[in-house]
């Protein structure tokens, strides 16, 4: 096996400010990583640019079936899955619209797999389980830059002609070269050396974060600053639900159920019939002929 170089990663350099980090107090421990992660936002801030082109060309990509898929290993992955997750309620994403793998698959949520992450060929085999194909997008998630399950999966979604879109906290590595858009957020050394479930794993949820509510927010699925478009799975969301038609309408809450009831429980539908003072049946009308747009339904004539 050949030896990896982890001197040259700037995720892998031992931090000065936290040198003594065994001998501090808990309370300067704890504010040595609070005046880290102080620093994160920053670095993700200088590639804003980066992450809304990518944005963009995911948007495009998705709204014309793609499907937006996640690929990592470790604490990337694990974020990956996570953000991939969560799209399903707050967006009503399909679980094959957004999705996430992770080297050694599920179990890996839980426990490290050993070697997983070492296996190149493994993510072409995962990433052709899941139907993978040009219309397709893939996000290749790697703090070091150089895992050989998410290089693995870049190159293997090149040759089928999907997006691809390398995001890494080592700039110039090999996650982002050849990619479509490449997404490198300079958070450097570590609190604790080499524990990149730190800084670079919080850069990673932040970004992780724009790029699949952006790339929502362009298909439609937000009014406002309002989740138009949730799926009310549970309690908490259909209370939700009830305020967010509510706050678009300006009604009470026991208006705002009553629309929900004649909408068939339909976000959109109901606050686009009040507002525009219509059935339900018209007011999904002008929602499908506006590709989902409540903005531009409401801007119609009815």
């Amino acid at each position: 096996m050949s030896r990896v170089d982890l001197s040259l990663l700037s995720t892998e350099a031992r931090n000065p400010r936290s040198s003594e980090l065994d001998a501090m107090s808990t309370l300067d421990l704890v504010t040595a990583m609070n005046d880290e992660d102080r620093h994160v936002a920053e670095a993700v801030r200088e590639v804003l640019p980066r992450i809304a082109a990518a944005i963009d060309a995911i948007a495009q990509r998705m709204h014309k079936g793609g499907h937006l898929i996640y690929v990592g290993a470790g604490t990337s992955g694990r974020l990956g899955v996570l953000d991939a997750a969560e799209c399903a309620p707050t967006f009503s994403a399909s679980p094959e619209q957004v999705r996430g793998l992770i080297a050694g698959g599920a179990d890996a949520m839980w426990r490290a797999v050993e070697g997983a992450e070492d296996d190149p060929e493994l993510a072409a085999r995962d990433l052709d389980e899941a139907g993978l194909g040009k219309k397709d997008i893939v996000v290749g998630i790697a703090a070091s830059g150089r895992t050989p399950y998410v290089l693995g999966a870049l190159d293997h979604a090149r040759k089928v002609g999907a997006l691809t879109v390398g995001v890494t906290m080592n700039p110039g590595s090999a996650a982002v070269l050849d990619v479509d858009h490449a997404i490198e957020v300079a958070t450097g050394a570590e609190v604790l050396t080499g524990s990149t479930r730190l800084k670079a794993g919080t850069a990673t949820k932040m970004v992780l974060n724009m790029l699949s509510t952006g790339a929502f927010v362009r298909l439609n699925k937000v009014y406002g600053n309002l989740m138009v478009d949730l799926q009310a799975s549970n309690a908490k969301l259909r209370a939700r639900s009830v305020r967010i038609v509510a706050e678009a309408c300006r009604c009470d809450s026991d208006e705002a159920e009553r629309l929900l009831a004649a909408a068939d429980g339909e976000v959109k539908t109901a606050i686009v019939a009040r507002i525009k003072d219509v059935p339900p049946h018209v007011a999904r009308t002008l929602l499908f002929t506006h590709d989902g747009s409540v903005r531009a339904a409401l801007d119609a004539p009815a």
